[in-house]
């Protein structure tokens, strides 16, 4: 059978290679055509585009690049058209993702979209967009079931595949980064929030001399641009491509919102969720989005476990209190870890892969 996959960006490449491998595992002549980056085109997808050509991430920036964006779009259409699949499958991308399932829809394609979109962040009613071009939406967060029943649309949760990921990751014979103790810096990877962001994470390496800080450079950005923000710290490094080597051997973490928060609670690290960007960006954000957290670790467990500075509450002052609590405070860190055991049982009970690709050669057939 025939899949064409669509994912736009790096965690989706990371998802979907882990999908084709299981559709490789479970339909051996299966025939994949794809978006998305090396780790699909390793796992056995033929690239038809690599996400680095799609990654318009904020407002402004996917209206700057909007003719880009169209382009793509007919292009996408044009050539599912030419490979005729048996079965589109959609792994988050929402903004695209979405604009290809209302015109697959009506073509006849069977469509399947797994990671769904934030639509109970924002933007709600797309959902009555997902209920008329998408025949199966597949969850990977728990609480996504009860917010589709509100819609009447009945929604498949699979479990989250970072478990599959990190299960894996923790097997992986580790190096030491330093002879100190560690704490990581995840600081993201777009180079505008960088600028802003991680300056105020560094600050922290003055008040802790006695550890070493080390930073996960994205492969993004490029290493004159970490360095001038970074070279000016004697217990500073960065790395690039160590990310989960990283996390396995730290103390503590700052981190910045988005997947990172959840791949760092799921290794049982300590962490300040930490978020600032531009005044503009944060202003629509403010209004558009309607939840209580912005880390995923505090959505998925409907409370405030890991404590998140946001925008002008991302100063020095609070930082330091924050990482202070987590490396010194043994109650602090006893019922973090408590809370991170729950969210690993809350995530962990089916592999996510596997199950998605049972889902999807169904609808294929």
């Amino acid at each position: 059978m025939k899949y064409y996959i669509i994912a736009g960006e790096a965690s989706g490449d990371l998802h979907g290679s882990n999908l084709i491998k299981q559709l490789k595992r479970q339909d051996p002549s299966a025939d994949i055509r794809c978006w998305g980056g090396d780790l699909m085109q390793q796992a056995g997808g033929t690239l038809a585009k690599h996400y680095k050509d799609l990654a318009f991430m904020g407002f402004i920036e996917v209206v700057m690049n909007l003719r880009t964006v169209l382009r793509n779009l007919e292009f996408c259409k044009k050539d599912i058209q030419a490979y005729q699949p048996d079965v589109l499958v959609l792994i988050d991308y929402a903004g695209f993702n979405l604009r290809i399932a209302e015109w697959a829809k009506p073509l006849g394609y069977k469509i399947i979209f797994y990671i769904s979109p934030q639509v109970w962040a924002w933007k709600e009613n797309r959902v009555k967009k997902i209920k008329k071009s998408v025949d199966k939406m597949l969850c990977i967060l728990p609480f996504e079931q009860d917010f589709y029943k509100k819609w009447d649309y009945e929604v498949e949760y699979v479990g989250h595949p970072l478990i599959e990921v990190i299960k894996e990751a923790k097997e992986e014979k580790v190096l030491p980064f330093s002879d100190k103790p560690v704490i990581a810096i995840l600081p993201g990877s777009r180079r505008q929030e960088v600028s802003v962001k991680l300056p105020i994470m560094l600050t922290m390496a003055k008040h802790f001399p006695e550890y070493q800080f080390v930073v996960a450079q994205a492969p993004s950005l490029d290493d004159d641009f970490m360095q001038g923000l970074t070279g000016a710290h004697t217990n500073v490094c960065t790395v690039k491509g160590k990310t989960y080597p990283l996390l396995r051997q730290a103390k503590a973490a700052l981190v910045t919102s988005g997947t990172a928060t959840l791949e760092t609670a799921l290794f049982g690290v300590p962490e300040v969720v930490c978020y600032k960007g531009s005044a503009i960006s944060y202003f629509l954000a403010k209004r558009l989005i309607k939840v209580k957290y912005i880390s995923l670790v505090n959505l998925i467990m409907d409370k405030l476990v890991v404590h998140e500075l946001i925008q002008d509450d991302l100063t020095e002052e609070n930082l330091l209190k924050e990482l202070t609590l987590l490396l010194k405070d043994e109650a602090t860190r006893v019922r973090l870890q408590a809370d991170y055991t729950a969210l690993w049982t809350k995530l962990g009970e089916k592999n996510a892969s596997r199950r998605a690709a049972e889902v999807i050669i169904s609808a294929a057939s």
